[in-house]
């Protein structure tokens, strides 16, 4: 393949600027910035951008996933091996990056919500999330078509079935044809209708959608907690950025100190985090949403 001459370089970066300018002026005055990151396009067929507003404070980080890129694969991965075989813990917290890094992935976000033996919820230096940790998903899970996760009741799940096809679907016990599932704890669209909401709460959020065709995959993920800076989004307000990102249904997936953004380009060693965790580091996770690039044959 040709290496992209000096020219088309420079039209790419102008096109890219061109639409961050476009995002801002469909925003209005609220926005004091919206424009891509150096690493807009990490890989073939994702692009990746930050936007920062005033009013309210606001500091969001989007990924835009080409789904009919033939190397573009969506990956569900839990942490850490199961510490209790048949017993009530499933997988073991381990930090996004850390299972980005043995999975092969080039782009992360946390998965699911989930419960960690012997700890109580908090953020920054009290948090008592730590690697290793016993743990379970809250929903559906399931791995390169092995489930490792069902529930009694129904939740919203990311699908990706063994032809690769990607949905977003009620889900309590995974099908033999499903390769990937993700589970969030509400739907935010419902075939390009907002769906009603009752909790008005501001905090980081994590949310993944797809647009009507099912061919683009549209990651969200919003800082909060951070006074001045960045307050978080209510599922009200989501489901307004998913639909002005061209989705046509979005889950919301756990939020918080696990919400978070991480990519490794081509050539890089480590990964890097986009966003700004409110414990001050990666929290550990039992599951990831994960890119793969798959080289293809050789």
């Amino acid at each position: 393949m040709r290496r992209q001459s000096a020219g088309m370089q420079f039209v790419s970066r102008w096109v890219s600027h061109l639409l961050a300018v476009v995002l801002a002026l469909e925003l209005g005055a609220d926005c004091l910035r919206a424009e891509y990151s150096p690493t807009n396009r990490p890989f073939p067929g994702a692009s990746i951008f930050s936007e920062t507003r005033t009013n309210p404070p606001t500091r969001m980080f989007v990924a835009i996933l080409d789904l009919k890129q033939p190397n573009l694969r969506l990956r569900v991965s839990p942490g850490g091996p199961d510490p209790d075989g048949p017993g009530e813990w499933q997988t073991t917290l381990m930090r996004p990056t850390r299972i980005a890094e043995r999975e092969g992935m080039a782009l992360v976000v946390n998965g699911d919500f989930f419960q960690a033996r012997r700890v109580v919820d908090a953020e920054g230096t009290n948090s008592a999330y730590r690697a290793n940790i016993w743990s379970s998903v809250s929903g559906p899970a399931v791995s390169a078509g092995k489930v490792w996760s069902t529930t009694l009741r129904e939740r919203p799940c990311l699908v990706v079935d063994r032809n690769n096809r990607v949905s977003v679907r009620p889900l309590a016990r995974p099908t033999a044809d499903m390769r990937e599932v993700v589970a969030g704890n509400t739907l935010l669209l419902r075939a390009g209708v907002p769906v009603t909401q009752t909790n008005r709460l501001r905090h980081p959020r994590t949310v993944v959608g797809l647009d009507q065709k099912q061919e683009r995959l549209v990651l969200l993920v919003v800082d909060g907690r951070k006074p001045g800076v960045a307050v978080g989004m209510n599922y009200d307000e989501l489901a307004q950025e998913m639909l002005r990102l061209g989705c046509h249904d979005a889950l919301n997936l756990d939020g918080g100190g696990s919400s978070v953004l991480a990519i490794r380009e081509a050539g890089a060693k480590d990964f890097r985090v986009l966003n700004e965790p409110t414990d001050g580091r990666e929290r550990p996770v039992a599951n990831v949403l994960g890119i793969v690039i798959d080289p293809g044959p050789r």
